[in-house]
């Protein structure tokens, strides 16, 4: 292993890794609030280590929703991983092997996808392992402590940092769209049919899962009819 190569990894996860343990430890509180346990708590963490596609499943499975529905609305929020990996393939050392990039693309995120894309130098495995493994570690970790805290904590002070997750994701959302007019009408129509199905006494009946699919799938094909991605011809 090329120890230049994952200390520079390391470096470059420790923002990503800082980031993730404040998101997790709301998230371990959410998990405490809805009846999971610490363990359970952090085994989730460990074998998912995605934000959106977390909270969406654990939501579900603390509101009772069935394995069927649970997976399909993890799989629709989470399909963009396996976008990014493709993308990231194109860049990655071609001598990687299949092994090395299976247990690279665990640990690929939309900040680590970034940042690994970005490097001038294609990214080669201690490289990888080393910018996954501090996220990783802060990600588990802050799981943990959030879940941890959620049982120890009064209630209301739970009730209160439990908010920052939905926090973060508002805070990823508005400066794109500020910079973006598709962005805005794709987030402008998901959160309408959100709300429709939601406060809409006929559609309000429809499972908090399929309502998320409902919401992803219909803003997604919006955008991509109305905004379509324009192709420069060779």
């Amino acid at each position: 292993m090329k120890i230049s190569d994952f200390k520079e990894g390391v470096l470059g996860g420790v923002p990503i890794a800082l980031g993730y343990l404040s998101v997790s430890f709301a998230y371990g509180i959410m998990a405490a609030g809805g009846g999971i346990d610490p363990l359970s708590a952090v085994l989730i963490s460990m074998t998912n280590l995605t934000s959106a596609g977390q909270l969406a499943g654990t939501q579900l499975i603390i509101d009772g929703a069935a394995y069927f529905q649970i997976a399909v609305t993890t799989l629709v929020i989470n399909l963009r991983y396996m976008l990014m990996s493709l993308s990231l393939s194109q860049r990655i050392d071609p001598k990687m092997s299949t092994g090395e990039r299976l247990l690279v693309s665990y640990g690929i995120t939309d900040e680590i996808f970034a940042v690994a894309y970005q490097r001038e130098k294609a990214p080669d495995t201690p490289y990888m392992l080393g910018l996954i493994s501090l996220p990783y570690v802060g990600w588990t970790l802050g799981t943990l402590l959030g879940a941890t805290a959620g049982n120890i904590l009064p209630e209301r002070l739970c009730s209160a940092l439990g908010i920052a997750i939905y926090g973060m994701f508002v805070a990823i959302v508005i400066p794109q769209c500020r910079k973006s007019h598709p962005c805005l009408v794709v987030a402008a129509v998901a959160a309408a049919l959100s709300c429709l199905l939601k406060y809409v006494p006929v559609l309000s009946s429809v499972p908090t899962g399929w309502a998320i699919i409902i919401c992803t799938v219909a803003a997604s094909v919006l955008g991509a009819v109305l905004y379509p991605e324009e192709v420069d011809e060779v």
